[in-house]
């Protein structure tokens, strides 16, 4: 009979993290059912560290982490930059301006914020609609997946044959991860959807407290052993620098990373890292998806602390996400030939930060870890229902079923559409191996279609809701062909096609039909002040009010979006070079990071709008 890979321990310290967070739930549930604003937004009461706190918990998710241990046992310290393709950096874009534009919206949803921008016409509701299939889509595959990932990651350590005796049920092995991820689904479940906002930010606080302890014992275990024993990597792993190829040879030492690299297609990195660059600035320019994220930023009390949330994500995610993930990788390339990474008769890399927990961590710790990963899952899970539940009961139920619905209805829908969405993504998940390529593709078509609209609603006033929905379309259309036309192809590398025919459907969108009404504009620029091409309306409001002050700050901001990045970079790199002892590098980094933070302090921070 199969071993658990945990002791009776562990099982207690992941059975007391579940009982607590669903406590946390039963104890807010009463205040969060006071009104729809405290159960999505939590009152818009909470303080913004807390819920920078609970952003980072959010981000610090299983499946992101085990990437990032790859690629770090891969490219070593050029992996700092891989991350850029999600973007990360968009946090600092959130942090300069762009959450303190969204804040002082003040609405519960993104789709909501449609109408502050585009009105109530017919353009305007094509707009809501394509938003709100956007997040639902979205959230929904988010949920499937990830509680799925999350059953495969915990079967590792707790392998159904094991434990099944003491059950005595029976479960097809396919779907024993189900049976796992179903168990933590109904946590996030009862603490979301009993608490709402205010307990996902409570228990996510809990959450990081866990992966931050965790983190720092991991880095302390690897660097006992790294003390040990000699580290051995090719030339150019130690560098963040790069030349137009990316020269990283493991041949004599693991040879079959470089067959990882081969299929990565990252060895022409000067050109991937242009057109990362290129897409990440855009897709930063844009906003928030409406997801958690944005949620976080519209439950925070003012514009300035929503700014203040934003930059604290990246100080308080990055140090402590990086010592765990070097400590892994560091164990990882010390031990390799103690690792069990072949899956299907094939190394899967992505391995490595499981198998190396089973092998290197102790007893207790181990629960510790695996209370933590699973902690991570439960944040992004809860995040990301409490957003789709936004989206359900603001965006359908109040505006197109039942806009005079009382408050007890409105939490009975609350909880009646937490638990249908949560039912969905199960059987989604179920599925999966059925339905993923057309999840996947929706998702990217999804996040393809974005950007263009997304980019041009914030800084041309002259584009309305027509062209916001005609350019989500036109994105939707070719990034599901797209795939198909071009498998073996990187996505990033038809990213400009894809945003040219998006760009494309938003001008003759915008072009074709009427401006947005000018009362309705007028409103948003002064509410939200943004700098951009508004000028036609600018003159309008100086018109009406020769006190107001038009938005001045482009130079600022973006000075300060290159100080941020850099900033944020140092921060990833800092930990990984403490944890492999490079102590030149370290103090070299660090003086980077008090550099820009000072910078910072004096062009940013001081700059906040009270």
């Amino acid at each position: 009979m199969p071993q658990l890979g945990v002791t009776g321990l562990d099982l207690a310290i992941i059975a007391a993290y579940l009982v607590s967070v669903t406590a946390i739930g039963l104890a807010v549930r009463r205040r969060a059912a006071k009104s729809v604003e405290s159960y999505l937004l939590g009152d818009k009461s909470l303080p913004w560290y807390m819920l920078g706190l609970s952003n980072a918990s959010g981000m610090f998710d299983i499946s992101g982490t085990m990437w990032l241990v790859t690629i770090g046992f891969v490219y070593g310290l050029k992996s700092i930059w891989l991350p850029w393709l999600w973007p990360t950096f968009n946090q600092v874009f959130l942090m300069v301006f762009l959450s303190a534009w969204l804040r002082r919206s003040n609405v519960t949803t993104g789709a909501q914020w449609i109408e502050t921008r585009f009105g109530s016409g017919f353009g305007a509701r094509l707009s809501h609609m394509v938003v709100v299939v956007f997040a639902l889509i979205g959230g929904l595959g988010f949920l499937a997946y990830g509680f799925v990932g999350l059953g495969k990651f915990v079967e590792i350590f707790i392998p159904w044959e094991a434990v099944q005796p003491y059950l005595g049920i029976t479960v097809a092995p396919e779907h024993v991860p189900h049976l796992y991820g179903i168990v933590f689904t109904l946590v996030a479940v009862a603490y979301t959807v009993l608490g709402g906002m205010r307990s996902i930010v409570l228990a996510d606080v809990l959450q990081f407290t866990i992966m931050t302890v965790s983190a720092v014992v991991v880095a302390v275990i690897a660097m006992t052993a790294l003390a040990a024993n000699p580290l051995v990597v090719p030339d150019g792993w130690m560098s963040p620098w790069f030349g137009w190829h990316l020269d990283l040879d493991w041949s004599g030492i693991i040879a079959e990373v470089n067959q990882k690299i081969a299929s990565d297609q990252f060895s022409l990195f000067t050109i991937f890292f242009m057109m990362m660059v290129f897409k990440g600035i855009l897709v930063s320019a844009a906003g928030p998806a409406p997801n958690y994220d944005m949620q976080k930023i519209l439950a925070t009390r003012s514009p300035r602390e929503a700014a203040k949330m934003s930059g604290f994500v990246s100080l308080v995610l990055s140090p402590s996400r990086y010592l765990m993930i070097t400590g892994f990788v560091v164990l990882g390339l010390l031990f390799y030939n103690r690792l069990d990474l072949v899956v299907g008769g094939q190394i899967d890399f992505e391995q490595i930060l499981p198998s190396a927990i089973n092998e290197f961590v102790p007893a207790g710790l181990t629960g510790l870890m695996l209370a933590g990963l699973a902690a991570a899952f439960v944040s992004t899970f809860a995040g990301t229902l409490n957003a789709a539940q936004a989206y359900v009961v603001n965006d359908l139920y109040h505006k197109y079923i039942d806009p005079k619905a009382t408050h007890r209805r409105t939490v009975i829908v609350n909880y009646a559409s937490g638990l249908l969405l949560v039912v969905v993504s199960i059987v989604l998940g179920f599925y999966a191996k059925n339905v993923n390529n057309l999840l996947q593709w929706i998702v990217s078509a999804l996040w393809g279609a974005y950007l263009s609209s997304n980019v041009l609603k914030w800084y041309w006033w002259r584009f309305n809701g027509y062209g916001y929905f005609w350019g989500m379309v036109a994105g939707i259309v070719p990034a599901l062909v797209f795939p198909a036309i071009w498998p073996q192809m990187l996505p990033l590398y038809y990213f400009p096609h894809l945003m040219a025919i998006s760009l494309v459907g938003c001008l003759l969108g915008t072009y074709l039909t009427q401006p947005t009404n000018q009362e309705t504009l007028k409103l948003f620029y002064r509410t939200v002040r943004p700098w951009g091409f508004w000028g036609p309306i600018r003159r309008l409001v100086e018109a009406e009010d020769p006190d107001f002050r038009r938005n001045r700050n482009f130079k600022r901001d973006m000075f300060n979006i290159v100080v941020g990045t850099a900033w944020q970079t140092a921060l990833v790199a800092l930990p990984i070079y403490f944890v492999l002892m490079q102590w030149t590098a370290v103090v070299v980094t660090a003086a980077i990071v008090a550099v820009t933070m000072l910078i910072l302090k004096k062009t940013w921070y001081d700059k906040l709008e009270n």
